[in-house]
């Protein structure tokens, strides 16, 4: 594979992070799944900056979001497969 646009921690994550600049619209990504290894790709909805996540899978009110294998939020409001998620669609589950 060649340099990473996104970069997955774990394979039971749902989003990946951006190491690139940022992605553009529809952008085809590159995807390095840490853990084992392996590669995949999901293409970007939209652009997105250095160190945001994008979505790897559709995601509905109230699902987890995973990142490094662990939970860091719950999503408030529906994201689609590419989606950037931030704050506008993920919250903390401590709030």
């Amino acid at each position: 594979m060649s340099q990473p646009d996104l970069i997955i921690h774990d394979e039971k994550d749902n989003v990946g992070v951006v190491v690139i600049e940022t992605t553009k619209k529809g952008q085809e990504c590159n995807a390095w799944i840490m853990e084992n290894d392996k590669s995949t790709k999901v293409s970007s909805a939209s652009e997105v900056p250095l160190g945001h996540k994008i979505a790897l899978k559709d995601l509905k009110v109230g699902d987890t979001i995973l990142k490094y294998g662990h939970d860091i939020g719950k999503v408030v409001k529906e994201i689609k497969k590419g989606d950037h998620v931030h704050v506008h669609n993920v919250k903390t589950k401590k709030w």
